[in-house]
C-alpha cells in the first residue's frame, strides 16, 4: 500500500493561515511585551492559586490551625521517638512517653502560670490603683494646667468609646460557649493528629504522594521530605530562640526586683516571653511591654527604664545574632522576608497566621527549590543525610 501526500482540507488551511496571522501579530509586537505578557498570565495563574489556598485556609481554618500545629509538634517530637525506638525502646512506649509528655509540660506551664497570677495579681492591682492616683496627682501639678474636671472628662470620652464598641463585647460574651467549644475540638484534633503522624507518620506521606501522577511522585516526595528537614530544623531552632529570650527578660526582671524589693510575675512573664518568641521578631517584644508595664506600675519609673534596656538589649541579641546566624541557616529565608511574612500572615490571620508565616515560607521556598533544581534525581531521600546527622 503506498500513501500519497496528505490533502490539505480546508479546515486545515484554515487552521495554518490562522496561525500564521497570529504569528505574523506577535512578531509585529516589541520582545518586551511579549516577554511581559508571557510572565503575566503565568504570575496571574500562580496568584489564583494562592488566593484560593487562602480562602480555603481562612475558610477550613478550625481543622487548618489545630492541624498545622500538630506538624509542628510532631516535627519536634518525631526526633525523639525516633531516638528512643534506635535504642530499643518500643515504638508504642516512645509514642506514649512523647505525647504525654508534651502534655504533661503544657498543663504544668498552664498551672504555673494561674497560681503565680492568683498569688501576685491582687497586689498588683493595689499597685496599679496607687500608680493611677500618682499620675493623676502629677498631671494636676503639672505645667498642662489640667483640673479633675478635665481629667473625669477624658476619662468620660474614653469609656464612651468603650461603650460603642459594647455590642461587639456583649455578642462575644454570649458566643464564649462555642469559643470555649471550638478550642476544645481543636485541642483534642491536634493532640490525635499529633498521635497518628508520630505513629504513622511515613504511611500517611506515602498515601498523600500517591494522590499525584506516576511520574511525579519522585520530585514530590523528594520535596516533601527536604521541607520536614527544613521544618525540623526551625522548631527546634525556634524553641532555643524562644528560651534564650524568656531566660533573658525573666533574668533581667528578677535581677531589677533584688534592687527595688521584688519584681511580681516573674515566672508568668517568663513563660509569656518563652511563648510570644515562637512569633517571630514581633512575639518577644510585645511580652516584654509586660513586663515594663508591670516595672512601671508595680515599682518606679527607673525600674520601668531598666526592665526596658533589657529587652531591647535582648532583642538586639535575636536580632542581630540568633535571627541571622542560626535562624537564617535553619530555614534559609532572608531576616527581611521573615518581617514581611509574619506582617501578610498576622494581617490575613491574626495570631495563626503570625505564627505559621516563617514555617510555612521557609517549606514552601526549600519544596519548591528541590524540584527546580533537579535534586530530587540525585537525591530522592534528602532525610537520610539528617538521620544519619541524628544517629
Amino acid at each position: 500500500m503506498t500513501f500519497g501526500p496528505r490533502k490539505r482540507t480546508p479546515t486545515l488551511i484554515a487552521s495554518a493561515e490562522a496561525n500564521t496571522a497570529r504569528d505574523q501579530a506577535e512578531a509585529t509586537l516589541p520582545a518586551g511585551i511579549r516577554i511581559a505578557g508571557s510572565w503575566s498570565w503565568r504570575l496571574l495563574a500562580i496568584a489564583a492559586v494562592i488566593a484560593l489556598f487562602i480562602y480555603l485556609v481562612i475558610t477550613l481554618r478550625e481543622i487548618v490551625v489545630p492541624f498545622m500545629i500538630a506538624i509542628l509538634l510532631a516535627a519536634l517530637l518525631v526526633p525523639l521517638v525516633s531516638f528512643l525506638v534506635r535504642h530499643r525502646w518500643p515504638k508504642w512506649l516512645a509514642v506514649a512517653l512523647a505525647e504525654i509528655g508534651l502534655i504533661a509540660v503544657v498543663a504544668g506551664l498552664v498551672v504555673l502560670v494561674v497560681l503565680q497570677v492568683r498569688s501576685g495579681f491582687p497586689d498588683l492591682q493595689k499597685q496599679s490603683v496607687q500608680a493611677y492616683d500618682d499620675f493623676k496627682q502629677y498631671l494636676l501639678a503639672s505645667p498642662l494646667h489640667l483640673t479633675n474636671s478635665d481629667i473625669n472628662g477624658y476619662l468620660g470620652q474614653a469609656w464612651t468609646a468603650i461603650q460603642k464598641d459594647s455590642q461587639a463585647l456583649v455578642s462575644g460574651a454570649v458566643s464564649f460557649g462555642t469559643t470555649a467549644g471550638h478550642v476544645l475540638a481543636g485541642m483534642l484534633l491536634t493532640l490525635f493528629a499529633t498521635l497518628f503522624m508520630l505513629i504513622d507518620g511515613k504511611g500517611i506521606w506515602a498515601w498523600v504522594v500517591r494522590l499525584f501522577p506516576r511520574k511525579a511522585r519522585p520530585a514530590v516526595d523528594g520535596s516533601g521530605k527536604a521541607g520536614w528537614v527544613t521544618l525540623t530544623n526551625f522548631v527546634r531552632v525556634q524553641i532555643f530562640v524562644a528560651f534564650v529570650d524568656a531566660v533573658g527578660i525573666g533574668l533581667g526582671a528578677w535581677i531589677i526586683g533584688l534592687f527595688f524589693g521584688g519584681f511580681p510575675l516573674v515566672i508568668p512573664i517568663t513563660i509569656a516571653v518563652f511563648l510570644g518568641s515562637f512569633i517571630p521578631v514581633i512575639g518577644a517584644l510585645f511580652s516584654g511591654v509586660l513586663a515594663i508595664f508591670i516595672a512601671l506600675v508595680y515599682l518606679n519609673p527607673f525600674a520601668a527604664l531598666l526592665m526596658l534596656a533589657v529587652v531591647i538589649a535582648v532583642q538586639q541579641i535575636e536580632g542581630h545574632v540568633l535571627q541571622p546566624f542560626i535562624m537564617g541557616t535553619a530555614v534559609k529565608v532572608h531576616p527581611l522576608a521573615v518581617v514581611f511574612a509574619v506582617a501578610a500572615g498576622g494581617f490575613l490571620a491574626g495570631i495563626p497566621g503570625a505564627l505559621f508565616a516563617v514555617p510555612v515560607i521557609a517549606t514552601l521556598n526549600v519544596m519548591v527549590n528541590f524540584v527546580a533544581s533537579g535534586q530530587w534525581r540525585t537525591t530522592p531521600d534528602p532525610t537520610l543525610g539528617q538521620a544519619v546527622k541524628n544517629a
